[in-house]
């Protein structure tokens, strides 16, 4: 299936990736960030935003070259042959799919604040269906879903710094003890370099998003405006993300912040805005569904893609001008969903964390393919090499940093997992081409 072409500006696709970013990965990941690493969460964000833009500067350079509709999968193809490709787009694929069970999770977990006793694999089943029929309604219901969904997102998190910042100047006629920032270096650092280490891979996570805009930047009008879509994209969130941490750390006792739900709701109850509470768990929802759409929208697009270019079978592919997703793909989809409920039936239990570190670790393999290829598709600069290396010394620490703690280690087993099956097919793949090659030159060569 191929999106509209030359259809979107800068701005909307700078609304898009928002939206896209902007989610269960932050509403609900940073807990786990803040619970590993204290205060020094707030240098781990800064270390996340700039390796961040490491890769999406990267990926847009190459966009604005050559706006291709397979994005990175394309450039690896291009950079390294059908393999890299193949390998690529199937790993982007798992990260989705395992992205879009950790939205699935969080979506169920917000909604158990309101609902205890329904199980949480019973909300999973609801969400995962509603997700599946915006996905149907193919690119112009996923940009219409997406661009409210962006905007109330960015309303909620104004929203929240805007009561927080009233709190902390004393003009809410809420009673708050002043700042409690940390009056030592001893104290900042009081997690140590364990927990930083440990932490940050969830601040990694919650920039997760860029690629869904790599995919979309081939509708721009003008392809060039990509690198300033995703800069402002970058910039928005940046801000929004460091404010609203700087304020809540302030304002709110670590150890009111419970992990197992959103910094923002322990937050808000803790400062004594019960309403809010209700109000934000609501846009926790919407953030969730939304993170989960795009993540559906990504997987099954990559999946065309994919068929497309004979790396998947035929029967995913979709007819020319036909802006609807084939069913088949949505069927791949929606057993990859169906797992992901079976999961929360079977192991409720820290099963949010789990799956947000398996994800996180697997996207972050697909920024890695995104920074090895661009030396071979498009020209860079010194200034660009030294930015692709500090990106990935970035990555390679958050990687390894799953490995440091026991709660962390299922999801780096399972990322594990996922590479090494798709390296296994992607061998029994490369014989298979050659195979296919072969016969050609024989054929060829025998007429």
């Amino acid at each position: 299936m191929r999106t509209r072409q030359g259809h979107l500006t800068w701005w909307h696709l700078s609304l898009l990736g928002t939206g896209c970013t902007i989610g269960t990965g932050f509403f609900l990941g940073s807990g786990i960030a803040i619970q590993k690493s204290g205060f020094t969460v707030l240098i781990l964000f800064v270390l996340a935003a700039l390796g961040t833009s490491f890769v999406f500067a990267t990926l847009a350079k190459m966009t604005a070259a050559y706006p291709e509709q397979g994005s990175f999968r394309t450039y690896a193809k291009q950079a390294y042959g059908r393999w890299a490709g193949f390998s690529s787009g199937w790993i982007y694929w798992s990260s989705e799919m395992l992205l879009s069970g950790s939205s699935l999770t969080a979506l169920s977990l917000f909604s158990q604040f309101w609902f205890p006793q329904i199980p949480l694999w019973i909300l999973t089943s609801v969400y995962a269906a509603l997700g599946l029929t915006v996905v149907i309604r193919g690119a112009g219901g996923f940009e219409k879903t997406e661009d409210v969904l962006a905007i109330l997102k960015l309303s909620a998190l104004v929203l929240f710094i805007f009561v927080a910042l009233s709190v902390w100047l004393g003009r809410s006629g809420m009673s708050h003890s002043g700042p409690k920032l940390p009056a030592s270096l001893d104290e900042w650092f009081s997690p140590g370099f364990k927990g930083m280490w440990t932490g940050l891979i969830y601040v990694f996570y919650a920039f997760g998003g860029i690629e869904v805009m790599g995919l979309m930047a081939a509708g721009l009008r003008e392809p060039h405006h990509v690198m300033k879509s995703g800069r402002v994209m970058l910039l928005i969130v940046t801000v929004l993300y460091m404010t609203s941490m700087v304020l809540l750390l302030v304002l709110v006792p670590l150890e009111q912040l419970q992990q197992q739900e959103s910094p923002f709701i322990s937050g808000l109850r803790s400062l004594g805005f019960h309403v809010l509470v209700h109000g934000f768990n609501a846009v926790l929802i919407i953030a969730g569904f939304s993170t989960m759409v795009a993540s559906l929208y990504g997987v099954t697009l990559m999946l065309v893609t994919l068929a497309e270019d004979g790396d998947a079978p035929q029967c995913f592919s979709g007819r020319k001008g036909n802006r609807r997703m084939p069913y088949p793909a949505l069927g791949l989809t929606a057993a990859g969903l169906a797992a992901s409920v079976l999961l929360a039936l079977w192991t409720p239990k820290h099963i949010f964390e789990h799956i947000a570190t398996a994800s996180g670790l697997v996207l972050l393999y697909t920024w890695c393919f995104i920074l090895i290829s661009a030396p071979r598709v498009v020209k860079l600069t010194t200034g660009d090499k030294i930015k692709s290396f500090s990106a990935l010394l970035l990555i390679g620490a958050a990687v390894s940093g799953t490995l440091a703690e026991a709660s962390s280690r299922p999801g780096f087993w399972v990322s594990l997992l996922v590479v090494v099956i798709i390296a296994v097919v992607t061998l029994f793949m490369r014989l298979k081409w050659r195979k296919q090659e072969a016969k050609r030159k024989y054929g060829m060569g025998s007429v």
